[in-house]
């Protein structure tokens, strides 16, 4: 324990090192309270505008649109302006947004305004891994990532808890107006590494093909929108309403993305080089990043399923489920960055992954013959496997390009992020969708319990033969540094 304090102490020994620690602690945790505890004020919302549920989750669309189709643009626009820039200006539109949010007079505004937050994050996150390793050697990275995901996971665990009790006794407008003292802690804490940043000088010569940003922010737009419900009927992938928006949406997804490969591959000048996926363990990490990312949306798309729909429980049970989740988040990160870092165990990644995909595979079998306040340990191995591999896996990635290219692979980190999620739900509720009887929606919710409990296992098993394959090539990795050429 107290090499491992003594370790950590380690990473604010200069004052630089500790204005971009807080930096990116305090950020993070803004961006992370503005996403998933967010959810929580649709039905809130709904009820003070008089729109439908459906319609109130546009609040949650706005923002994921946002940040997951601009995400990798942010990071070369950090590298062609300075990533401590791109990162303020991300910080400064964030609290904004969430500010103008809390103000809105109308739906629509609600809205804009939440897609101006998701494009604040985009500018904060798609640096942010970025200046960590401009400012950390290799042998210390999984510690400095430790950092700002525990910072994330305190935002999430108290968004979860106050947010709730704004909802229940105040306003939803306070949920909104709370991000402005966040924004000004993250614009203070962030100012001092933006002033030692002004003569930061682009790690490379980058000239930006407009026409190719386009295409790819159109492309992961329609990726992430395919697998979200913009359709009319029921929540799901299978009925007649949901084919006919969903397919068409995969089909335009295929094209975009053929089209921008086409144009990348003769552009003299590429906004993304292909090249750099010939670096084999980089592209080895995005891959498990991505099916690592793939588990978590699964988790939150099942989680309500089994709680609501297995157990016939209220919303706040599903709390009871996630927040036990959240908090093994506030500690393990801390230990695996540093055990990491002092150690180098080429297998801790695919036993992270293992334990992740064997807590969602205890759930999907055994939540229906235990009692539901048990349902927390059957997820504990994700809980665990989900806190080690998110920090190590970050760190690996940036060490596995040359320095000049750190934006590309901070901003892959985060474009797989969005995508693995938006794959996550998509296979999930597929998978669930496909084990359920068409005539569930007639049933008595004590008959439709049984199938849904069913249903559930079946997706839980899809979920778990993805996370294994991101395991198994996790396994066959075995990382090497490349020398930091830009430092």
């Amino acid at each position: 324990m107290l090499s491992m304090l003594s370790s950590y102490r380690e990473l604010f020994d200069s004052p630089s090192h500790r204005r971009v620690i807080l930096a990116l602690a305090s950020t993070y945790m803004l961006v992370q309270v503005a996403r998933f505890p967010v959810a929580l004020s649709i039905p809130s919302i709904a009820e003070y505008f008089d729109i439908s549920i459906a319609t109130a989750s546009w609040i949650v669309v706005a923002e994921l649109l946002a940040l997951g189709s601009t995400v990798f643009l942010a990071a070369r626009l950090g590298d062609k302006y300075g990533h401590n820039r791109i990162f303020f200006i991300g910080v400064l539109v964030t609290t904004l947004g969430a500010g103008l949010a809390g103000f809105s007079q109308s739906f629509s505004e609600l809205v804009v305004y939440r897609g101006l937050q998701g494009l604040g994050a985009a500018l904060i996150t798609g640096n942010s891994n970025a200046i960590l390793a401009a400012n950390f050697p290799p042998e210390k990275r999984a510690k400095a990532f430790a950092l700002p995901i525990t910072g994330a996971r305190i935002g999430t665990f108290l968004g979860l808890i106050v947010f709730a009790l704004f909802l229940h006794f105040v306003s939803w407008r306070l949920i909104f107006y709370s991000f402005i003292p966040l924004g000004a802690i993250a614009l203070l804490t962030s100012w001092p590494m933006l002033k030692s940043g002004m003569q930061e000088r682009p790690v490379a010569k980058v000239s930006l093909d407009l026409i190719g940003a386009l295409i790819f922010v159109s492309t992961v737009g329609v990726l992430i929108a395919s697998g979200m419900h913009l359709h009319e009927g029921e929540e799901s992938f299978t009925s007649s309403d949901a084919v006919g928006y969903h397919l068409p949406m995969h089909l335009l997804f295929f094209a975009l993305a053929a089209l921008f490969v086409v144009l990348q591959t003769r552009a003299k000048n590429p906004f993304m080089d292909f090249n750099l996926f010939r670096y084999k363990h980089f592209t080895m990490a995005i891959f498990s990043n991505t099916t690592f990312h793939f588990s978590m949306l699964a988790i939150t798309t099942l989680v309500p399923v089994l709680v609501e729909r297995g157990f016939g429980l209220g919303p706040l049970f599903v709390l009871y489920v996630l927040l036990p989740h959240q908090s093994v988040g506030l500690v393990v990160p801390i230990v695996a960055g540093w055990y990491y870092d002092r150690y180098q165990p080429r297998l801790m990644r695919p036993i992270s992954m293992t334990l992740i995909a064997l807590g969602i595979f205890l759930m999907g079998t055994f939540s229906s013959s235990v009692p539901f306040w048990l349902i927390p340990l059957l997820l504990a191995p994700t809980s665990i496997g989900s806190s080690i591999f998110n920090t190590i896996n970050n760190a690996l990635i940036m060490n596995s390009l040359p320095n000049e290219h750190r934006g590309f692979a901070s901003g892959m980190i985060e474009t797989t992020r969005q995508i693995g999620h938006t794959l996550g739900a998509t296979v999930a509720a597929s998978a669930l969708g496909l084990a359920l009887p068409a005539t569930i929606a007639f049933l008595a919710p004590a008959e439709s319990q049984d199938f849904y409990i069913r249903g559930l296992q079946f997706s839980a098993f899809t979920v778990v033969s993805f996370i294994m394959l991101g395991a198994f090539v996790s396994f066959y990795h075995r990382p090497i540094l490349y020398p930091q050429s830009a430092r």
